[in-house]
């Protein structure tokens, strides 16, 4: 079955992304993720400034600056993997290396 690991940073996670052993860090999780042959896609983002927001207004659109939500976490990227079941999900999710100020949200696939 297929899980989202939906990754949330703090501002400072964003910041520590220029750190070499930080940054070593997540890629040596997702070289894993790679050998153990369960990785199916995912992405890493940039900073949360550097997003729009487009909300629906009736039959107009407005378009603004910046995150959404305002909030301590902000999204940071996710990894899709297929694994056997939820708790092979949650153990993979414990793995992920977020700092103590984010968090790994694990949420099934849509199957459609």
């Amino acid at each position: 079955m297929q899980y989202a690991l939906i990754v949330r940073e703090s501002s400072r996670d964003f910041a520590r992304r220029t750190d070499p052993t930080y940054r070593d860090g997540w890629i040596a999780y997702t070289q894993a993720l790679i050998q153990a042959g369960i990785m199916t896609g995912g992405a890493g983002l940039t900073a949360p400034e550097t997003g729009t927001v487009v909300r629906r207004k009736g039959e107009d659109h407005d378009v603004q600056d910046g995150p959404y939500p305002e909030g301590k976490e902000q999204l940071g990227g996710f990894y899709l993997i297929d694994v056997p079941d939820f708790d092979t999900a949650l153990e993979w999710a414990t793995r992920v290396p977020v700092s103590a100020e984010g968090s790994v949200e694990v949420r099934p696939r849509l199957q459609m």
